[in-house]
């Protein structure tokens, strides 16, 4: 799973959306520049007569150069790893004139994108113009179809969320000068208006309705109250001021150590502090009972969009669930297989609690997790060139997840680089609890969120130069977490499971994406219970019982994201089949993983017609 794209939609409204109103004296200013190319029917201002006003043509150029400006206006966090130092003092604004100037955006930019299609020479675009077309059709449709539901209201999952962007930051933020620590202290002071800003989206929740489920919120208040205590100089967002470059003078460290204390004093902990006696006071006492949205109209339709959303896909949760019980009972008999291969002796359940009981298959310290992970990845390096004709330059690291985050957080996660910024990709593992991280599922791990998974991917993603900017950090998440988990089931033709019980956990980690297909529909449109919901995983796979747990209260908190890799998955191996049966003899691993993904991140429809036109062409030659 990708963590950047997680935080973009929670912690800044469904991937930061542009024009914010001013909020105090950290937020953009609105200019009338930009007020007029919301405004103007063609979209494109010119100055007439010393004012602004609009000209008379649109251009694609124009409409994505337009799109990508305000965009990044309204995101200070990416605006900031992209170089802006001014950025990198703010924090988002999430009052609620973000969201009227959200919709004002997205109105605005999908009247002029329509526009386009009327104008002459439209039919005459060239390839590379017509896919950015449909791609920024594509996103601004997003967008659209989310906007009514006011996700605002609810902006943290059950390990993420606004309260723990800043640990994501305080890891992901280049610091080589005094400024870039003078700035991030800046930064730190900004967390009191951030956190009232999302606590009056959060009441305006409770006053519609439209809140957490009470199933997920012990942990997610655990993780603010972590995060409210302890003193200054000890708290995990001070740890920057910590370990400075020498090139910074003696004198000037201590400086910048005062204005981070005082960040931590005056903003940091009392924000946290606030934060908590919210969430115990206020919204606690709110919180939904049931554990599945789909409880109410408004609940069944905000589903039934999520779904589409995910999947990139005109399909309906009943259809989804449907497809998750015929793979359960695929992959189930694929297991079996493996299990006498084994040869163990015993039933099913048997097997799956010798795995999650025997200590030779956990880990005894976190370094021992660790170096299996870093290992692990090596040898997955070693076979890319034989599976990929194209490699990013950017590289990866393994580290463990922040200890103050690690209680309520996945398995595993990608945090992207930035070729920009000089910073590599990171492929982080949860050493809390090690009990509930067997080493059989590691391999299947590894491959999904460094290479081939993510980190190829995204990296790839962020080198296509010739692309516009928007499509290079597109990400579909169908088809973002489909190759996450096609790259598990490609892992296996690498060679990387050595044992049985490593198949069996690739297996594992395959039927937990099937039965997620099975119990977030489950529980949001069918109504099951959380229990219910963990049974799937409990009878059917070697997950632990608390990382089921805890990956329950995640598709309870996230509804519909869970969809996204199954399906996309299926997506891109029907494709691979048709590209094997197509072309014999002539197919290539190679040019085929290359037609995947170096356009970027696609909707499936358009990775499908993509395939298809690039068998034609081998088949051409």
């Amino acid at each position: 799973m990708r963590y950047l794209t997680h935080m973009a939609l929670l912690a800044t409204s469904a991937m930061v959306l542009a024009m914010p109103a001013q909020a105090q004296d950290t937020a953009i200013d609105t200019t009338e520049m930009d007020r007029m190319a919301l405004a103007c029917p063609e979209g494109r201002v010119a100055i007439v007569d010393d004012a602004p006003a609009c000209e008379r043509v649109d251009t694609l150029d124009r409409l994505i150069a337009d799109f990508e400006r305000l965009e990044l206006a309204g995101n200070p966090i990416a605006a900031g790893e992209r170089g802006d130092k001014d950025a990198l003092r703010r924090l988002p604004d999430v009052g609620p004139e973000t969201r009227t100037g959200a919709s004002a955006f997205i109105a605005a930019m999908s009247r002029r994108h329509a526009a386009l299609a009327g104008r002459p020479g439209f039919a005459q675009m060239s390839e590379s113009d017509r896919l950015n077309y449909d791609l920024l059709g594509f996103v601004l449709e997003q967008r659209a179809r989310l906007l009514p539901f006011d996700q605002d209201r609810l902006p943290f999952t059950n390990d993420s969320g606004f309260h723990t962007l800043m640990s994501y930051v305080s890891r992901q933020t280049s610091f080589q000068t005094a400024d870039d620590y003078a700035a991030y202290a800046a930064r730190l002071t900004q967390l009191p208006r951030y956190f009232a800003g999302q606590r009056a989206n959060m009441r305006r929740g409770i006053d519609t309705g439209f809140t957490a489920s009470s199933a997920i919120l012990p942990g997610v208040i655990d993780s603010v109250r972590t995060l409210s205590q302890g003193a200054p100089l000890e708290h995990p967002l001070y740890a920057p001021f910590r370990d400075m470059p020498d090139r910074i003078s003696k004198s000037e460290q201590a400086r910048l150590r005062a204005m981070g204390e005082a960040a931590m004093t005056t903003s940091v902990l009392p924000a946290y502090r606030d934060l908590l006696a919210f969430f115990e006071d206020d919204y606690q006492p709110a919180a939904r009972d049931s554990v599945g949205i789909g409880t109410t109209e408004e609940g069944r339709a905000y589903y039934t969009a999520l779904v589409k959303h995910f999947t990139t896909l005109d399909i309906t949760p009943d259809d989804v669930h449907q497809l998750g019980l015929r793979e359960v009972a695929r992959i189930r008999a694929e297991m079996d297989d493996v299990i006498r291969e084994a040869g163990f002796p015993g039933s099913f359940a048997e097997f799956l609690r010798f795995l999650r009981t025997d200590p030779q298959f956990y880990a005894k310290s976190e370094d021992e997790l660790l170096e299996r992970a870093a290992r692990l990845a090596k040898d997955i390096d070693g076979q890319m060139p034989a599976y990929f004709r194209t490699l990013p330059r950017l590289p990866y690291g393994v580290k463990k997840v922040p200890d103050e985050i690690a209680p309520g957080y996945t398995t595993g996660r990608y945090w992207g680089g930035s070729p920009e910024a000089g910073r590599a990709g990171y492929y982080v593992v949860n050493t809390y609890d090690l009990p509930s991280r067997p080493l059989y599922n590691l391999p299947a791990l590894t491959a999904h969120e460094g290479v081939p998974g993510h980190h190829h991917q995204i990296a790839l993603g962020q080198e296509l130069m010739d692309l516009p900017e928007f499509r290079r950090s597109l990400y579909p998440t169908a088809f973002g977490e489909g190759w996450g988990l096609y790259s598990e089931k490609l892992a296996g033709e690498m060679g990387l499971y050595k044992t049985p019980y490593e198949r069996f956990g690739q297996l594992s980690y395959e039927m937990w994406r099937a039965c997620r297909l099975v119990v977030d529909t489950g529980m949001h449109w069918l109504g099951w219970t959380q229990e219910q919901a963990e049974g799937c995983f409990l009878e059917n796979s070697a997950l632990s019982e608390g990382n089921i747990k805890s990956e329950v209260e995640r598709y309870i908190s996230w509804p519909g994201q869970a969809l996204a890799y199954k399906i996309g998955e299926l997506k891109i191996l029907e494709l691979r089949q048709r590209a094997e049966a197509a072309l014999g003899d002539r197919f290539d691993i190679r040019d085929f993983h290359d037609a995947v993904l170096l356009q970027g991140g696609l909707p499936l429809s358009v990775l499908e017609r993509r395939i298809d036109a690039w068998i034609a062409e081998q088949q051409a030659r």
